[in-house]
């Protein structure tokens, strides 16, 4: 059964959707971080998603899936367990010079780029619904949320 989701070589309007897409996905993000001032914001996300579809088109491009159909499964993987690395300098920071203790910031931060780049996956496999969808609940989730747990 061939993949449904191998493109063309010379499918330029496709692939340049695709990642158009993955840049808005990853600048609706990284927007909302950036107004929020946390570090991970604006370009981090829409790199992160951006990289996540490239990272995704790459193997259908080579036509990699279509011989090896575990292929575009190993890039996901791969690419979750990266964006961890990223997520992971994102939480734990050095405290003050004095106490040598690590504190834990940035957990919310750590998954939106997590988020981000699931979001640049399914933008690089083509599938824009998912992608504007999940868009939308991430920024509800980091807005609408981040006010019901301020509430007593």
């Amino acid at each position: 059964m061939p993949n449904t989701y191998y493109l063309a070589t010379n499918d330029w309007v496709n692939i340049s959707f695709r990642l158009c897409l993955a840049l808005l996905i990853g600048a609706i993000i990284g927007l909302e971080r950036q107004i929020r001032h946390k570090p991970a914001g604006l370009r981090t996300h829409i790199l992160v998603s951006f990289g996540s579809a490239m990272f995704t088109l790459i193997i259908m491009q080579t036509g990699a899936s279509q011989s090896s159909p575990d292929a575009l499964s190993r890039v996901i993987q791969g690419i979750a367990a990266g964006v961890g690395f990223l997520g992971a300098g994102e939480i734990v920071r050095q405290s003050s010079q004095q106490t040598q203790q690590f504190e834990i910031h940035g957990l919310t931060s750590a998954a939106a780029i997590w988020v981000s780049a699931a979001l640049g996956i399914a933008a690089g496999c083509g599938l824009w619904q998912l992608g504007l969808i999940g868009t939308l609940l991430t920024f509800l989730v980091l807005n609408v949320f981040r006010r019901l747990e301020k509430r007593p």
